[in-house]
């Protein structure tokens, strides 16, 4: 009666016992972490060849270990990566202590359903020995995140979704496996791009995707004790209420931020949410009081000088005149809303789309509701454009508005040409 051969994983911890070496031996010799090789040893990851061909040879199996791992694997390597023109699938993961496992597959063959799909897969971890340098990595990760926020300023949260996850699950890693001083600094950042990552996803129209990610990135700012995080959070969540109409929620949120916060950008972003949600409810008072306050604030966090990234919008040259005026047109204002509009158009670089879009949404708002249609309808095409690039749910939720307010005015020639330009954007098709 013929027995079983073993499995790559039990010969392999067969071997490493007879030869008196411990998964930390081992760690060092194939340069594989010793969490990688317990998952191979239990069966739960297949190696990749060089690492079968790595602990063969430090074994010294005389290729017996190697003939062990499956032929598909042995052969994965060989096999043509694509198929003329077939568009290749393929996904990435990031854990939490930064292992990362990349796999490719066949179309074709998917979609037959063979076991053979699969034309690559690789797994990466960090070297359990060697020495992380979070002097030299983290500056480069905060020129990466203010690259990203630029690159959100003109193109659409489909291309920086992926890439902010990915940075922000590759930071998580990097505290992993740095040393304990040092893993503040880096959760610090890993929870920006998080932060970053959900007003992307709520860029993109998914209100849940953003109200995870805001939670994630509330979890990785209480791991390192960062409470202007955490208040921050509260704000993002405030302005997720702000965009579906819920007042009550967002003041209820702003002014649990701002009792939180301790820095003072945080505060005044604060009160600048809070007056965003009195307007929504008409309260001109207690909207116009959370605004005073909020200047108080920005005058004193003009002397900030830390290196950490800014909270809030950074491309909007005068955040407070734009909440004022956002406050003022929702008060019935819109004449001054649309002088403190007109001031600061002129102001926003010209790379920053994305900002330029929710100006110009607004601006058009108040222009419209100050009965200016034809400036309206100019500063609405501009703006349609600019969200075809952008593809931003916050600022088309401003041209529905828009497009209603309009309707009414449908015999205004300047009106019949803007409002298939407003619905095409709308849609998301290219504006003319």
């Amino acid at each position: 009666m013929s027995t079983q051969a073993p499995t790559f994983g039990e010969e392999l911890r067969r071997r490493r016992n007879e030869s008196g070496k411990s998964l930390t031996d081992m760690e060092r010799l194939v340069h594989a972490t010793r969490s990688h090789l317990s998952k191979i040893e239990r069966g739960h990851r297949n190696p990749s060849v060089e690492l079968a061909r790595a602990c063969d040879a430090k074994l010294c199996a005389d290729g017996r270990l190697l003939a062990l791992l499956p032929a598909a694997a042995r052969t994965r390597e060989e096999r043509p990566a694509s198929r003329g023109d077939d568009d290749v699938p393929w996904s990435l993961s990031v854990s939490a202590n930064g292992e990362s496992t990349f796999t490719a597959c066949d179309p074709k063959a998917l979609a037959d359903g063979h076991s053979s799909a699969v034309l690559a897969h690789w797994a990466l971890a960090p070297g359990g020995r060697e020495a992380v340098s979070v002097e030299a990595a983290l500056p480069v990760f905060h020129a990466v995140f203010d690259e990203y926020r630029r690159l959100g300023q003109c193109s659409g949260p489909a291309l920086v979704i992926p890439l902010s996850s990915t940075a922000t699950g590759a930071l998580r890693g990097l505290a992993h496996s740095a040393p304990p001083a040092c893993s503040a600094a880096v959760l610090r950042l890993a929870a920006r791009f998080a932060e970053y990552t959900g007003w992307m996803w709520q860029e993109a129209g998914d209100d849940r995707a953003a109200r995870w990610w805001t939670e994630q990135a509330a979890r990785l700012a209480a791991s390192c004790g960062d409470h202007e995080m955490t208040a921050y959070t509260l704000l993002r969540r405030a302005e997720l209420a702000l965009y579906q109409g819920d007042a009550q929620t967002t003041v209820d949120l702003a002014e649990a931020a701002g009792r939180q916060a301790r820095g003072l950008r945080t505060r005044e972003l604060a009160a600048q949410r809070e007056a965003q949600g009195y307007a929504l409810m008409g309260s001109e008072t207690q909207c116009r009081r959370a605004l005073d306050r909020g200047a108080e604030l920005l005058e004193s966090a003009r002397t900030r000088t830390d290196d950490a990234p800014a909270l809030g919008s950074t491309h909007l040259p005068d955040l407070a005149a734009f909440v004022a005026a956002w406050c003022l047109r929702e008060l019935g204002e819109s004449e001054a809303a649309v002088a403190l509009l007109d001031a600061g158009q002129d102001t926003i670089a010209p790379h920053a789309l994305r900002a330029r879009a929710r100006h110009g949404a607004r601006l058009a708002l108040a222009l419209a509701d100050a009965d200016e249609i034809d400036r309206a309808c100019a500063v609405a095409r501009s703006v349609a454009e600019d969200v075809r690039t952008t593809d931003s749910a916050t600022v088309r939720a401003d041209l529905r508005q828009l497009r209603s307010s309009l309707a009414t005015r449908r015999k205004h020639p300047a009106v019949r040409d803007i409002l298939p330009v407003i619905t095409a954007s709308l849609r998301g098709a290219r504006t003319t």
